[in-house]
Parts: structure tokens; C-alpha cells; sequence
């Protein structure tokens, strides 16, 4: 089986069109700009791994036709990007085990306390989680395999987020600025996913410029731009980029 990673969603907090259907810049009639929240998906040595927990979770996979969840690792707490995290019940109900879960320390704290009936037994719900908290290197392991990771904290506005690695693909949705310390693991990846909400700057994530400047100095052989605002149509940014750089659109996926 290939190695494959996807982006199952790559919209703004509000996704793309918002609730009350303004869609910006963006031309409705494109489907690449319709955008669920920012989410991702690889399968990497057959273990099927999960990052973040959309609340667009449902339709993800079933656009993606993803039929197992082995692992989830959380970028940060922020809503869009845990609150799907209830709909990983059949999964467990479906495997007969825990699901296992990776994060700072703090992430897993606010997920054992926003969502303390998927980590311990309550009001009739059996637990479906097995925490674990990560800082810097670490193993997801399936059976006698495994995948290493490389995770690290980046700002993102007032929290930290967590930016990971995996087979020289970099994943970072959510970040305003990369600490001098961590740049090291982000040069010359085959692939840098990166957080760009739009064209003015903004005080918890990477704008056009500043997302650009990063590739350019990681010197990534691609660079998908995710975690888009309505403020960017698809066709209309992809005009303007430098042929290594693309944006991302929901169901984006490439081997690795």
C-alpha cells in the first residue's frame, strides 16, 4: 500500500462558504473553494493516522473514504480543530480498543477536560482515548510498526501550537511565527503545508507574505498553503504563486 497523505480540509475557522453562505472572493462554482476546516490525514506503513479533529470530521471522511482511524495527533485545542473528536466512537466500537491520542501537555489537558467522557468513564459512555502526551520526538506503533515523528512548538498567537513532521512532509495549520530554534527541522522537506489565513497580517497566523517568506527560506520542494480565508479564490491565488507553491483545496492528497 502506498503512503498517502491528505488534506481533508483546509478552510478558516468559519470554512468556506461561512454559515450564512458569504463566500467573499471566493467563486462559488469552483469546488476548490469550497472549504471544510483544517484537518489532515496519512496513511504512512498501513497505520492510518488522524490529525486534529474537525468539526466537519463526518463528511471528511466520507469524501476521502477513509474506513479506520489507528492514531489522532492534536496540533492545539482550539475548537476547529477538536471539536469533531465525539465522532471517533465508532471507531473504537468498530476495533473493540482505545484510539490513541498524541499532544503537548496542555492540548491533552484541555481535551481530558472539554471532553472528559472519551478519556474516562461518565454517565454511562465507556472511554475511547488513551492519551499521550509528546514533546519533541516520539512512536506511533501499530502491531510491528511504527512511525516516527518529529513534533515541535510553534506560536500561535496567544496558545503554542504543534507543528510535526513525518517523512520529510511538514505539517504546521496554525502559526504566526516559528521559533529560530525549531527552524532547523524545516529545511528541504519534500513537502511544507503551511498555515496562510489571508493577505493583511494577523496576530495568531502566517498572512500571504509571511507564508511565502517561510517556503522560500525552508526551501520546501512544495508548498501547500492551507487554513485559507474566504479572502483567496483558488484559481486566483494559484495564478499568482511560484510553481512550488500551490494552494491547498479539500481532498488534496500525494503520495510520500
Amino acid at each position: 500500500m502506498k503512503n498517502t497523505f491528505t488534506i481533508l480540509g483546509c478552510g478558516s475557522s468559519v470554512g468556506s462558504p461561512w454559515i450564512t453562505n458569504y463566500w467573499g472572493n471566493c467563486d462559488k462554482k469552483n469546488k476548490k473553494n469550497s472549504r471544510t476546516r483544517c484537518c489532515a490525514h496519512f496513511m504512512y506503513k498501513n497505520i492510518s493516522t488522524l490529525i486534529d479533529t474537525s468539526p466537519d470530521l463526518k463528511t471528511q471522511f466520507k469524501d476521502n473514504n477513509i474506513k479506520n482511524v489507528d492514531a489522532v495527533i492534536y496540533s492545539h485545542e482550539h475548537s476547529d480543530q477538536t471539536s469533531g473528536i465525539f465522532e471517533l466512537r465508532p471507531f473504537f466500537w468498530k476495533n473493540k480498543k482505545k484510539i490513541n491520542v498524541y499532544g503537548s501537555k496542555k492540548t491533552i489537558n484541555i481535551l481530558k477536560s472539554k471532553y472528559d467522557f472519551c478519556f474516562k468513564p461518565k454517565q454511562g459512555y465507556v472511554p475511547i482515548l488513551k492519551e499521550h502526551i509528546v514533546n519533541g520526538k516520539f512512536v506511533i506503533k501499530k502491531g510491528n510498526k511504527k512511525i516516527d515523528v518529529n513534533s515541535f512548538e510553534v506560536q500561535h498567537g496567544m496558545i503554542k501550537s504543534t507543528a510535526f513532521i513525518v517523512n520529510k512532509v511538514g505539517y504546521i495549520s496554525d502559526c504566526n511565527f516559528i521559533p529560530q530554534k525549531n527552524r532547523k527541522f524545516l529545511y528541504n522537506l519534500d513537502y511544507l503545508i503551511i498555515d496562510c489565513l489571508r493577505v493583511k497580517s494577523h496576530p495568531g497566523h502566517f498572512n500571504l507574505e509571511t507564508a511565502l517568506s517561510m517556503s522560500k527560506e525552508f526551501n520546501s520542494k512544495k508548498t501547500i498553503l492551507t487554513n485559507l480565508h474566504v479572502v483567496f479564490d483558488y484559481n486566483k491565488l494559484k495564478k499568482k504563486l511560484p510553481s512550488n507553491i500551490v494552494p491547498a483545496y479539500d481532498g488534496m492528497s500525494f503520495n510520500f
